[in-house]
Formats: structure tokens, C-alpha cells, sequence
């Protein structure tokens, strides 16, 4: 009896060091995101600071009081627009990679893919190759330092981060004031088109530090998270050749690939890659076994109970999307990369409202997520049709989810240009050690 009521006392002892332990962990989530709005923020705007986010990079969340102006941004039509400007980029980028005669660290890559996107696409700033590699280095040194202690000392985190932000804001302004000179021309609106038109209709215009902090805010949703999904989507690859190839064959049976490239007379479209139903599936598993963003926090609208607690009308409630994805009794055999479990015939994901929601769920879900997937799509589409690439080491490397899911050595991959004939532009280096796909 006596060892009974021992090994109660213990089993309460634990269940109050972990129930503190979850508090903590809110509270300090909490003071973090806190801590990187006033980083990021002037003393004198007036933007309000969203509540009930932990501040990782989900457009609708961060920026929730942008919802109307931004559903405008990410809609059907605005998507389709977006298409050939985020193909240019990606092609670009790869053409780069594929130039390079040693390997790519793709995770930085993937860093620098997503920021030029976001500048060059969904901002609609024109800036020279100089000034991007500038702005780059200038926001990840901002990006670096974010959640760094509020102390203002000379050489702290804290001060570079500030530091940081001043350089990219002013860098900002500039292209902000050259942007009406570019609107020749141009054949669709971005974001920053958007936002400026719909506070012109409400009656009111923000104020140039609004414009700045707004615009850091939109290229900020959409850099780790996409670089991050944009390094796995590269990793789930190498690691299924099969998958790949399966890839390559939906796009022969769409007439999108002929002799090994994309037919330049079949113009890729939106609906044409809405119907490339197995990409749509690796898209989902690639999302679902390496989701970015570990979780969020949401703040109790009224007292409900959930397993027979009872969660008082006010208290911050953390959730986890990965242990969420690992858990789901829906999903079967949940540490293999199988994209067929989101197929017609197994449709694992439908058995349940929430035991999939890499974007998180509800109303608070992520606006940008049908941009954040076309484009993965466009870069699965453009990596099965124009390029060869291995791993350049002899192990896959660990993974790490810390700030957003990435491997910890960044994936170090050797890309091979392809010619016509899917014959390989550059020679292959005996060092390299990988198996190509």
C-alpha cells in the first residue's frame, strides 16, 4: 500500500512539473512574440499588435488585421497573375544552383529563393541583383537577431537587430518611392498595390512607416516557412527517387514534359496544375512529415473542457501541428513518406476536420497557404523537369525544428544543368557521394 501511494505521489509530481513547465513555455512564447513586435516596430506606429499568435510567420496571423485587404492578394485571379513571375524566379534561382560547380547549402538557397519571390513578386519591387544580395544579407542579420534580449549594448544581438531593421527599412522607402515610376506596364496588382488602394478607399493612407513596417511583416510570412517547405520538398526527393520519377511521368501524361522538358508551347497554368493530382499529394506529404511551424497559441473565447479538463474563458492555449500530424489515428504508418495517403481512393486527410492543418485551423487559418502551395508546386514542377541533383554528403543530415523545420547542415546538394536531351550541361564530380535522381 505504501508503494502504492508512492508512486501516486510521484505520478501527481510529474503531472504538476509538466503542466508548469506548458505554462511556462505560453508565457514565455508570448513575451517572445512581444518582444519581436516592438523589435521590428518604430516607437512611433500605430499599427495595433496582433494578439493570439505566437508570431511565427503565418500570413492571417501576423498580420490578422490585414484579413480583408489581404484575401484580395491571394485569390484565384491574383494566383494566376502570380504564375509566370514565380516560375521566372524559380527557374532563375535553378539555373544558378544548377551553375555552381560545388554544392548548394538549400536551405540558404531556399532563404534567398523565398525573399526574392517575396520582393520581386508579391511586393512588386524592382531592385538590381546588387541590391537584392544587399537587402538579403540586410534582413537575414535582422532575422538573426529577433528574438535576441531587449538589452541595447553595443555589439548585442539586440542592437544589430535594430540595426538591421533601420538599414532594410530605409532600403525599403526607396523602393517604395520608385514603385509608381514601375506601375508601366504592369499586368497585375501585388500586395503593396493592394494594401495602398484599399486604405485609399476606407477614407485614410498609411503613413510611409506603416508602408515599411508592412511590407517587412508580408516578406517575413513568407521566408522561413517557404524556405523551410522548400528544403524538405528538395530533401523527400532525394530520398524517393520513385516519387520523383512518378512526378515526371504525371507531367508526360498531361503533355506538360516532352523529351525531358517542360513543352514551351503548353503554358503552364493554374488550373493545369490544380489537375496534377499525385503532385497535389506530395505536396500534402511533404507538409504533413516536415511541418514548418511547430504550433501556435490561440486565446480561449469562452470556458470549454477537452478531455475532461476544463479550460478557463481567457487562458492562452498552446497547440502543436506536428504532434497533431504524428498522432492522428487517421493517418496510418505515420513516419513514412507515402503521398498516396492523400489520394482519391485513401484520402486519409478527410476522416477528420482537424488531424491535418499544416497552415493551422479554424478562422485564424493561414491566409497565404494557397500561394505558400503553388508555390511548392512550381518548384516540384521545375525540379522534375530541368534538373539533375544528389546529395553531396554521405549521410542525410539531422533535422532540426528550431526556429522552422530545417536540416542542420543546411542539405548540402549538388545540382547538374540539363540540356534537351536531359543530357547533363556540367560533368559530374567524382567527390560527390549521393545517389542522383
Amino acid at each position: 500500500m505504501l508503494f502504492d501511494s508512492f508512486d501516486l505521489i510521484s505520478a501527481l509530481a510529474t503531472l504538476a512539473a509538466c503542466l508548469v513547465s506548458m505554462a511556462l513555455l505560453v508565457a514565455v512564447s508570448q513575451q517572445l512574440w512581444q518582444l519581436r513586435w516592438t523589435a521590428t516596430r518604430d516607437k512611433n506606429c500605430k499599427l495595433p499588435m496582433p494578439k493570439g499568435s505566437m508570431g511565427f510567420p503565418f500570413i492571417g496571423e501576423t498580420c490578422h488585421w490585414l484579413l480583408q485587404v489581404f484575401a484580395k492578394v491571394f485569390s484565384h485571379e491574383a494566383l494566376e497573375s502570380y504564375l509566370p513571375k514565380i516560375q521566372q524566379v524559380i527557374q532563375e534561382s535553378l539555373r544558378v544552383w544548377s551553375s555552381n560547380p560545388e554544392p548548394i547549402n538549400v536551405y540558404r538557397e531556399s532563404q534567398r529563393l523565398s525573399f526574392t519571390m517575396a520582393v520581386r513578386v508579391l511586393l512588386g519591387f524592382r531592385v538590381s541583383e546588387e541590391e537584392m544580395r544587399l537587402q538579403f544579407s540586410t534582413f537575414q542579420d535582422f532575422v538573426n537577431n529577433l528574438f535576441s534580449l531587449p538589452i541595447d549594448l553595443p555589439f548585442s544581438g539586440y542592437r544589430k537587430g535594430i540595426r538591421a531593421r533601420d538599414t532594410l527599412q530605409k532600403s525599403i522607402e526607396k523602393a517604395i518611392r520608385e514603385k509608381p515610376l514601375c506601375s508601366q506596364g504592369k499586368d497585375y496588382s501585388d500586395a503593396l498595390d493592394v494594401l495602398m488602394e484599399s486604405a485609399k478607399e476606407n477614407g485614410t493612407e498609411l503613413s510611409m512607416q506603416e508602408l515599411k513596417e508592412s511590407t517587412i511583416e508580408l516578406i517575413f510570412a513568407a521566408f522561413a516557412t517557404t524556405a523551410s517547405a522548400s528544403t524538405s520538398l528538395i530533401m523527400a526527393l532525394l530520398r524517393h527517387p520513385q516519387v520523383l520519377e512518378r512526378l515526371r511521368e504525371e507531367l508526360r501524361g498531361r503533355g506538360l514534359l516532352h523529351n525531358g522538358c517542360l513543352c514551351p508551347e503548353q503554358e503552364l497554368r493554374l488550373d493545369n496544375i490544380i489537375s496534377l493530382k499525385y503532385l497535389d499529394c506530395v505536396i500534402k506529404e511533404v507538409l504533413r512529415l516536415y511541418t514548418p511551424v511547430s504550433g501556435a497559441y490561440r486565446t480561449a473565447m469562452q470556458t470549454f473542457e477537452l478531455d475532461g479538463v476544463q479550460i478557463p474563458k481567457g487562458w492562452s492555449v498552446m497547440y502543436s501541428i506536428r504532434d497533431t500530424h504524428d498522432t492522428a489515428a487517421v493517418f496510418k504508418d505515420v513516419e513514412a513518406f507515402d503521398p498516396d495517403r492523400f489520394s482519391q481512393e485513401r484520402s486519409e486527410d478527410k476522416e477528420g476536420r482537424f488531424h491535418y492543418l499544416p497552415f493551422g485551423g479554424g478562422v485564424r487559418s493561414c491566409l497565404g497557404k494557397q500561394l505558400a502551395t503553388l508555390f511548392l508546386r512550381i518548384l516540384a514542377i521545375e525540379l522534375a523537369s530541368t534538373s539533375r541533383f544528389e546529395l553531396a554528403t554521405r549521410q542525410f543530415p539531422r533535422v532540426i525544428t528550431v526556429p522552422v523545420v530545417h536540416p542542420v547542415d543546411g542539405l548540402k546538394v549538388k545540382f547538374y544543368g540539363l540540356d534537351s536531351n536531359q543530357n547533363e550541361i556540367l560533368a559530374k564530380s567524382d567527390e560527390l557521394l549521393g545517389a542522383t535522381v
